[in-house]
């Protein structure tokens, strides 16, 4: 078995976010840095598509997109699936309307920088809210087999518009 290194400390509110550019699967390449001083964002990291929980979890967000949007927040996903994957999970959701970013190649490079890319080489279940500024406000770690509160998340969004 290969043993992977499991990146840096996990990333923890008052951090800075680090950047970071990751395909899409439904908008090319993006950016974290080119929202700064436009939008909050929320990384939804997740560890893997095809997976029962994810397939719970990443759908579940489709129906916040207009919450997200007048929180002025943009939402993606993020795991180390590679991009035909994403593609082809998306799909048989019936369809993800927010980016799925790939961080396939190198692996988990961006999972790593943030501290939570698992031994087995996956992304630890974890939601990250990024203001503006670039400043991480808000961090929810989750064991792999529970689900990330939603309305919590949201609560955390509405904290930032005052």
């Amino acid at each position: 078995m290969v043993k992977l290194k499991c990146g840096n400390k996990k990333l923890q509110v008052g951090d800075k976010a680090p950047d970071f550019t990751l395909e899409t699967h439904n908008e090319g390449e993006l950016n974290l840095r080119w929202y700064q001083g436009r939008k909050n964002v929320v990384l939804a990291f997740y560890p893997g598509d095809f997976t029962p929980n994810c397939s719970n979890q990443i759908p579940a967000y489709n129906p916040l997109l207009k919450t997200f949007e007048e929180y002025q927040c943009q939402l993606f996903g993020i795991s180390v699936d590679s991009i035909s994957c994403h593609v082809a999970w998306a799909q048989s959701l019936g369809g993800i309307h927010f980016p799925l970013m790939s961080d396939y190649f190198p692996h988990g490079a961006v999972t790593s920088k943030y501290g939570i890319l698992n031994e087995r080489g996956y992304a630890d279940r974890s939601v990250f809210l990024i203001d503006k500024n670039g400043i991480i406000q808000f961090v929810d770690f989750l064991d792999f087999n529970l689900m990330p509160d939603n309305d919590k998340l949201i609560e955390q969004l509405a904290k930032l518009q005052k």
